[in-house]
């Protein structure tokens, strides 16, 4: 696989609120955290710019609210609050790692953190801070995989790591089909022809229709993401 860092000069990491829990069943693992910092913070110091869109299921879920009987608006609002929470562990974390980041939140509260704007965003980048992204888009009924695609795609990001549980995109479950079979590389359509879960509908639109790149790679290793960027261990990559 290529070295990828050679070529993309800003990246948008998707990164799960599950990813931040270690072995543990719901909130902050301080050495997953750590691990992740290291990682984001090692990729800016190479010069390439990095945001992150972060989730907040190590929390909340908004579907999973709704399946408890919270309307799925007021639950996802929750849900939004949990990314903020977790923006503001990544922030700190990276901050420990010697590199300045700035947590953005789409919801404004400008008490805890600087509310999101394209502008403001783009002037951290230029600054060589991570940005991290809360929030989601700010508005309910949307993943944070959507928040991903639409930030990545408004800050003319190269490309969008998708940080995942598992090495790369699979034909089927692998947890579920010992048959399933990973794909190396493949294409916007191919994946949409086949029907592979790579985000959901409306992120993946987002990101076919811009052009953008899609490597999914797991996280679980430490150094995970700039492994990816030198073309190291499995992904997929999903080509325009």
């Amino acid at each position: 696989m290529k070295d990828f860092g050679r070529q993309w000069r800003r990246i948008m990491v998707k990164l799960s609120g599950e990813a931040l829990m270690g072995t543990g069943s719901h909130g902050l693992d301080a050495r997953t955290l750590e691990t992740i910092a290291a990682d984001l913070a090692e990729a800016a110091r190479r010069g390439i710019e990095t945001a992150v869109v972060v989730g907040g299921g190590n929390f909340f879920r908004g579907i999973a609210g709704a399946e408890k009987g919270i309307d799925r608006a007021r639950a996802d609002s929750i849900g939004m609050l949990a990314t903020v929470m977790n923006a503001l562990a990544i922030e700190y974390a990276i901050e420990k790692q010697g590199r300045p980041a700035r947590a953005l939140s789409a919801v404004p509260m400008p008490s805890i953190c600087e509310p999101y704007s394209r502008q403001a965003a783009l002037h951290h980048l230029g600054k060589g801070r991570v940005v991290v992204l809360a929030g989601g888009t700010g508005n309910p009924f949307f993943t944070t995989d959507t928040g991903a695609a639409l930030r990545a795609a408004e800050l003319s990001c190269d490309a969008i790591l998708k940080a995942t549980q598992v090495d790369g995109v699979y034909s089927a479950d692998p947890k579920r089909d010992p048959n399933a079979r990973r794909f190396d590389a493949l294409t916007h359509d191919e994946a949409i022809v086949q029907n592979l879960a790579i985000m959901d509908t409306a992120a993946f639109a987002i990101a076919r229709e811009n052009r953008i790149p899609i490597l999914v790679f797991s996280i679980k290793e430490p150094g995970a993401i700039c492994a990816a960027l030198d073309g190291l261990g499995k992904a997929t990559l999903v080509l325009p």
